[in-house]
């Protein structure tokens, strides 16, 4: 399970997909290799690696949403932060995102966890380090992801102009120095985990100042609701 410039989008294998030919990314390769070899599991599934970059064209991206690393539990990962495919319960972090939602934009809470709509809308859902080991969270940290989401932040910095990033806790928070904060929109917060979350992640008004930012500058805003739990299902079998 490499991970191979192949497998991006050509609109970001064209911008950051010779970063997966440095060394340490052909380490990371050999890693995930050897794990899979010695029968672990790791979460997301190979071919879901990638997929907020796939869900989420580098011209159509308006807001960034920073994870630190996959769900590890059975079922979850799909490849976009924070969330989690149809019929799989709401994890607590993504509980508190809706509350917030729902108190910011009074947005009715949706009967399932799934965002790829936020994605296929522009809201790039990009995790630090994109792998993890069934059952242990933050195994895969410091192996090499960290420097390729650093060089997509970096670019959508550089080559992009007006977008929202969404930074919740001192992870996401640490890829600030990326962010030229003159061209964008940097909201921080704490993380919307429940150990965090009520020092200031709820109530702190993101969506709408993020849809606020996009209409000033003349922007399409976020529609930050999700449709029902059928409507995904077909959106995800379609492909």
């Amino acid at each position: 399970m490499p991970p191979r410039p192949i497998h991006l989008a050509l609109s970001w294998k064209a911008r950051v997909g010779d970063w997966l030919l440095r060394p340490e990314m052909q380490a990371l390769a050999a890693f995930l290799r050897a794990e899979k070899a010695a029968g672990k599991i790791i979460f997301p599934p190979a071919v879901q690696i990638f997929a907020a970059l796939d869900a989420t064209l580098f011209d159509a991206v308006q807001v960034v949403i920073l994870g630190q690393d996959p769900y590890h539990g059975p079922g979850q990962a799909h490849g976009l932060c924070f969330s989690v495919l149809p019929g799989v319960a709401v994890p607590p972090s993504l509980d508190n995102i809706f509350k917030e939602i729902g108190n910011d934009l009074k947005i009715a809470r949706p009967d399932h966890g799934c965002l790829l709509p936020w994605a296929r809308r522009g809201v790039l859902l990009l995790n630090a380090v994109l792998t993890v080991q069934a059952g242990n969270a933050g195994s895969h940290q410091g192996r090499g992801w960290e420097g390729f989401t650093d060089h997509i932040i970096d670019t959508l910095s550089r080559e992009r102009e007006g977008l929202v990033f969404l930074l919740w806790g001192s992870y996401a928070q640490a890829k600030g120095k990326l962010i030229d904060g003159r061209r964008h929109c940097v909201l921080r917060a704490p993380h919307p985990s429940p150990l965090s979350a009520h020092r200031g992640f709820l109530g702190c008004g993101h969506f709408s100042a993020a849809n606020r930012w996009l209409a000033g500058r003349g922007a399409q805003p976020i529609d930050w609701s999700l449709p029902p739990r059928v409507e995904v299902e077909r959106m995800l079998a379609a492909g």
